[in-house]
């Protein structure tokens, strides 16, 4: 399975599990975010970041550098607390 067909098959799972008033709610800030223009400062496909440490679950840091000489990286941001 394709990324593209993976995402789309969260996106049509989420309708049967948000309610329809948050997801009119959530595409309305979605639209909000790309019409502020944000999205022209994102990283793209292909950019680098320069190296960087970040504590990761257990508080200890972990560097990029190191984490490099084992392969790709894959870096996932979550917004809020779960």
């Amino acid at each position: 399975m394709s990324l593209a067909e993976k995402l789309n098959e969260i996106r049509e799972g989420s309708k049967k599990r948000i309610p329809e008033e948050l997801r009119v709610i959530m595409a309305k800030w979605n639209d909000n975010l790309r019409e502020s223009g944000i999205l022209d400062s994102v990283l793209k496909e292909g950019d680098k970041l320069p190296p960087f440490e970040l504590p990761n679950q257990n508080g200890d840091l972990v560097s990029s550098r190191e984490l490099l000489k084992r392969g790709h990286l894959v870096m996932t941001f979550y917004r809020g607390v779960w």
